[in-house]
């Protein structure tokens, strides 16, 4: 087995003869920590739609842990966490374990019971994530960032070879934003996790990505965290069409 988790070869993308992706390639490893970035209209959301399976790129291929696409089928070790923390239905009736449970239903099915080694697994997802104690209390209890743990957590359950993260802290307080990201890194270094975090949070890359990706409808960089730590803001700029500002996070 490679240590490729994810290859796109020569991947482009239009919308209405709209060219949003031209000849994209990017692999992602085993161990990365790679933050996505690039302006809006970029084609950021249009590329992880496509690793999901949930578009097919006009030209181009996809590997995913070692097969192509179209023979892929174990998509429960491809986890997903999305904007949820400012869209999420606060009067949803569901408790913290139930929430992070359904991450399992692809594994034993929609209506099957789970046993005890299916709920020893929730308890462990819950507790990676620093949400032990919060574990039967409702989720539309939490703050948002709270439950952007959970999400994380049900997400993780599945136990995923790649997490994949679209603008996660959207809607979150700047504090749980920083214990946000340190979770991330957590997940990263201690339990070896994958992740691609797409963000507009350029100072993150700097502070916690292993590796970093600029797209604005082509690759327009592709290296680790200290060269792109190295980039002048002159750089930055052109890559996004406008005047770009750095801000490194303190710890």
């Amino acid at each position: 087995m490679s240590d490729t988790v994810i290859r796109l070869d020569h991947i482009s993308h239009a919308y209405d003869q709209q060219l949003v992706l031209d000849d994209v390639h990017l692999e992602i490893k085993r161990g990365m920590f790679m933050g996505l970035v690039g302006p809006n209209g970029g084609g950021k959301t249009t590329l992880i739609n496509i690793i999901l399976g949930l578009l097919k790129p006009d030209q181009g291929s996809i590997n995913i842990l070692d097969e192509p696409i179209e023979q892929f089928h174990d998509w429960n070790r491809i986890g997903f966490v999305s904007q949820k923390a400012n869209t999420f239905n606060k009067g949803f009736p569901a408790t913290v374990f139930e929430v992070v449970s359904m991450g399992l239903t692809a594994k034993i099915g929609y209506l099957k019971f789970m046993n005890k080694h299916h709920k020893s697994k929730v308890l462990e997802a819950i507790d990676s994530v620093g949400m032990s104690d919060y574990a039967y209390r409702n989720i539309g209890q939490l703050s948002g960032g709270q439950q952007q743990r959970i999400f994380i957590a049900r997400a993780l359950v599945s136990e995923p070879s790649l997490l994949i993260l679209d603008e996660p802290t959207v809607g979150i307080d700047y504090r749980n934003v920083e214990r946000f990201y340190e979770l991330l890194h957590e997940l990263n270094t201690k339990q070896q996790l994958t992740l691609l975090l797409v963000t507009h949070d350029t100072g993150v890359m700097t502070q916690y990505a292993t590796n970093v990706v600029c797209l604005n409808k082509h690759l327009h960089f592709h290296g680790n965290s200290k060269e792109y730590s190295d980039l002048s803001a002159e750089a930055l700029s052109e890559i996004y069409g406008h005047p770009v500002q750095v801000i490194v996070h303190d710890h």
